[in-house]
């Protein structure tokens, strides 16, 4: 019996893809004065990324992924946001926004598609070694 599936949808269950932003690397990739306020650049990514929640990326055959931002240092303040736009998670990390990064995908790479967008070298070694996929910041719309 022939399986029309591609291996995405063959491992993934039907579950909607996840999409790992990492804020911090996206944020860097844009020199707009960021390091002034670094919730505030946050804050922009996560809005831009709103589109992404409903529309997918379509070149690269992403469909309407659930989108985690991964937050770190100052940054980890748009947490505490009370008005939330909904469809884009927003996770502080702790320490390392790439250990975190790093362990969701070990936990989810499984069981659906994972793609990471990041252009930090060192982060796309450990994250396709665990089964995700790695887009670049310039994927994103945001700029």
């Amino acid at each position: 019996m022939h399986d029309e599936r591609g291996p995405d949808e063959r491992t993934s269950g039907g579950a909607a893809p996840l999409l790992i932003v990492d804020a911090a690397n996206v944020v860097g990739s844009v020199p707009d004065g960021w390091w002034r306020d670094r919730p505030a650049a946050a804050r922009r990514l996560r809005s831009a990324l709103l589109a992404v929640a409903t529309d997918g990326l379509p070149e690269v055959a992403l469909d309407r992924p659930e989108v985690v931002l991964v937050v770190e240092g100052a940054a980890r303040r748009i947490v505490e946001d009370g008005d939330v736009p909904p469809g884009v998670r927003v996770v502080a990390a702790e320490r390392s926004g790439d250990d975190l990064i790093t362990e969701m995908v070990a936990a989810e790479a499984t069981a659906r598609r994972v793609v990471v967008v990041t252009a930090d070298r060192a982060l796309r070694d450990r994250v396709t070694r665990r089964g995700a996929s790695v887009l670049g910041p310039r994927s994103l719309p945001y700029r």
